[in-house]
This record gives C-alpha cells, structure tokens and sequence, in this order.
C-alpha cells in the first residue's frame, strides 16, 4: 500500500525535477532567447526610470503549493527593482550563472549573454545607498583591448560562473567561462580561461592568469582573501587531455599555480575563512600543510555560505534544498532538515546573516520558481524553521511585467538587512529567459529578531 505522504513527496520531488528541467531546455536547446520581435533593448522600466521601489500585502500571499510547516513573515518587505543597463542586444540569454558578494553598501555581480563562441559577461557594483548600478568591465572589450587572445582563438567568454569575491587587497576575483560546451574546441584554437581582477574604485581591470588549466574552463571559484590563494574547479574543453574536472590552486601573491589534481569541485566547494582549508564532495585542501588532497566528511556541495562567527559553513547538494551544517575546524557534517518552500528545490546560492542565525535563499534557481510565488526563505538554524520573507513572483509581474524565473547570485548586506538577488527572467512578450534584472529585498527588523 503506498501511503499519502510518500505520494506527496514523489509529487513534489518530480515538480522540483521538472522545474530545473524546463529551465535547462530554456536555455541549451534553444540557443537563442525567444524575446520575439516586441521586446526592446536594453530593458527598460516604465516612464524611463532605472529604479523602482515598493511594497504590498500580495508579497506575503503564499500559493496552494506552500510545503506545511513553512511559515510566513508578517511583515511585508521594501522591494527595490531594476534592469541590469548594458543588455543592449539579445542574448542567448542574457543569464546570471556566478555568486555576487556584498561589501559595505555595495553588492557585485555578474551577467553575461551566453553567446559563443565570443560573448561577453559584464562585471557590475550596485551602490545601495545611492541606488546605482555601475558597469565595472565588459570582459569582451576588455579581452580584445588587452591584446592576449591567440590570433588563432575564436573565443570569448560569455559568463562568469564561478564566484565574485572580494581581496583583502581591494580587488575583485573571478574566472571566466563558456557559453557554449560545443565552442571549447580545437577547431575555435580554445586554449582556456582566465582569471580576472577588477578594482572597484577605480574601474581597472587586470589579467591575473591566462588558461591556468590549458583547455579548461573555470565554472567554480572561491577566494582565500587573506592568502590571496584562488581555488578552481574546472570544466574540459572537448580536446583537453584530461577530462576529468581538475582542482587547482593560484596563488597570486606569487603569480603561479601551486597546486592541481583530478576530481574537483564541480560548482561550489566550502571554504573556511578562519582556516584557509577547501572541503568537497569527501576530500579537504589545506593549504598550510602544502601537500596534497585529504579525505573528509564533507558532502557535495552545490551551495554555501560564507563561515559564520561559529565556525559553521551552511549548504545544499545536488538538486536538493535540504540544509546541512559543516563545522570546519571539527570537520563533522550534521543534517538540518528540508528547506524547501514550495515544490522547487534546486538552491545555488545562500546566505548566512553576520550573527549566523539566519539563512536565505530562493529556491528554483534554474527555472519553476514563479509556480509557488518565487518565495525568499529565511531559515533560522536555533529553531530550524522555515519562513517566507516574500512570494515575490507576482508583485514583480503585476508592477513590472517580469518574471523572476531563477538566480544563481544573492548575498546579504553586512548588517544582514538587505538581500541582494540578481534574477534570470523574463518579460512580458517572451517564453523564455532574455534578460537579467536586480531586486534589493529590504528584511524588516521584526522579521530578523
């Protein structure tokens, strides 16, 4: 006899799975973005402004998909809403696939068009207290100017996938990478990926390492910002000798790499701030031993945090919402429980306040979030519930004619007041994904106690 509950979950499990599926199909099977002749761009709010704000009782009105057991905020947010300026042709799509991080009043993302074999990602500062967004660096102008591709290499990157972290020396780090697994290949002359630095004040942008992994690309990142160490998890190229995905260490300081070996992180890897180790998927880097990989308990990791004052690195794996908590110094993994909302689950980015009590994220970040309201979770690690701050699906439709279809960057405000989230979406007069917009959800006080 097959009971209720086990129906209920294999019905949520399958609508997770199609919704990460559809999101797929959206974006690699048909290429292009299906913005249709209607749609203008750059995108544009209405009356020509570029930047909205507002609030209402519809953010806190939950869909019949609401999991039981997951609460509801009852104070509804502040919104802020924006297009991201630069997105002045179609893209294929325009997509966000990179974490952002957040400094001070100040939070840094990334969007690229996806194109290949020569797009272009765009490296961008949104100054919250000013309310502007500024273009830091189009990687495609700045790789042409820079006179470092190959004259036989028919590529320029279309994304930056892996995440935007900020250095103890000022500057930003990130890799780059494909658009396209079918354009990194000997016949486009692919050699690799870079490295990048921007530097926020001034706007200058510098090479760090050409194809630190030769025919690879660079789709996983983390900063070590005291050490300057860059961890990589990387992506063959179609011709690359090795395909296994490949670890790797540069240090900047002394401007080589230091370390590399199979069996990488594929997107996302725990770093412990406090002890400079990398964990992932059973294995531990450390980098004041200097030698090789070691065995850990640590799990797949497709999201995480940054450490919280506890030592504690929070997450998800796979395609599943379900929270665990990883002690770096200990190196013991421990389970705390679903952290879905809704039917979706798939989660690649989350944040943990600067108490570490609180955590959030937006579950359906490939795609299927807008069926049970696009809902911002905070989940509190003292009493492991769930609360929707926000359904945020159909104010945005409704006042902007978007529709926030997934992100694979938020970060939180140092305060932990202000969650910043840059969305995959569309508009109105399109089916599919074409261009990438920036919401700022303001947590009221009496919903962070």
């Amino acid at each position: 006899m097959v009971r209720p509950a086990s129906v209920a979950l294999l019905l949520l499990a399958l609508g997770s799975a199609l919704g990460w599926a559809l999101g797929w199909i959206r974006v690699h099977a048909q290429g292009e973005s299906e913005a249709g002749p209607t749609l203008e761009y750059p995108p544009r709010l209405p009356g020509g402004k570029t930047f909205a704000t507002g609030t209402s009782p519809e953010l806190l009105e939950p869909t019949e998909t609401l999991r039981e057991g997951v609460e509801i905020a009852r104070t509804p947010p502040a919104v802020d809403f924006m297009y991201y300026a630069g997105q002045d042709h179609p893209g294929a799509p325009w997509s966000v696939w990179g974490d952002g991080c957040a400094a001070g009043e100040k939070y840094y993302s990334a969007v690229g068009d996806h194109r290949s074999p020569r797009g272009t990602a765009k490296l961008y500062e949104y100054d919250a207290a000013a309310r502007k967004l500024r273009l830091l660096v189009d990687l495609r102008e700045f790789l042409e100017s820079s006179g470092k591709i190959p004259a036989e290499m028919n590529y320029i990157p279309g994304k930056v996938h892996g995440r935007i972290d900020l250095g103890n020396d000022g500057w930003l780090y990130y890799s780059t990478h494909r658009g396209s697994p079918r354009t990194t290949t000997d016949a486009n002359g692919y050699r690799g990926d870079w490295i990048l630095r921007t530097h926020p004040e001034t706007a200058k942008t510098e090479i760090v390492a050409e194809f630190p992994v030769p025919k690879h690309a660079i789709p996983m990142s983390v900063l070590d910002p005291e050490r300057l160490l860059f961890y990589g998890g990387t992506a063959p190229g179609k011709d690359a000798a090795s395909q296994e995905v490949t670890f790797f260490v540069w240090d900047i300081r002394r401007n080589r790499r230091i370390y590399n070996s199979g069996g990488g992180p594929d997107r996302c890897a725990i770093f412990s701030r406090s002890t400079g180790r990398v964990f992932w998927n059973g294995k531990m880097y450390d980098p004041a031993k200097g030698g090789g990989l070691e065995e850990s308990k640590a799990p797949h990791v497709r999201s995480a945090t940054r450490e919280t004052p506890q030592g504690i690195v929070y997450g998800t794996s796979g395609r599943s919402a379900d929270l665990w908590a990883f002690d770096v110094k200990a190196g013991t993994l421990a389970s705390l429980g679903p952290g879905a909302a809704g039917r979706q689950e798939y989660v690649t980015t989350i944040d943990a306040d600067p108490t570490g009590r609180y955590l959030y994220y937006i579950p359906g970040a490939h795609g299927g979030g807008p069926a049970d309201g696009t809902p911002v979770v905070q989940f509190d690690v003292k009493t492991r519930k769930r609360k929707a701050i926000a359904f945020l699906h159909r104010h945005c439709l409704e006042t902007y004619g978007y529709t926030l279809d997934g992100t694979f960057s938020s970060a939180l405000d140092p305060r932990g007041e202000k969650l910043y989230i840059t969305w995959n979406g569309m508009r109105k007069g399109s089916r599919s994904w074409e261009c990438c917009a920036l919401t700022v959800v303001h947590i009221p006080a009496s919903e962070r106690p």
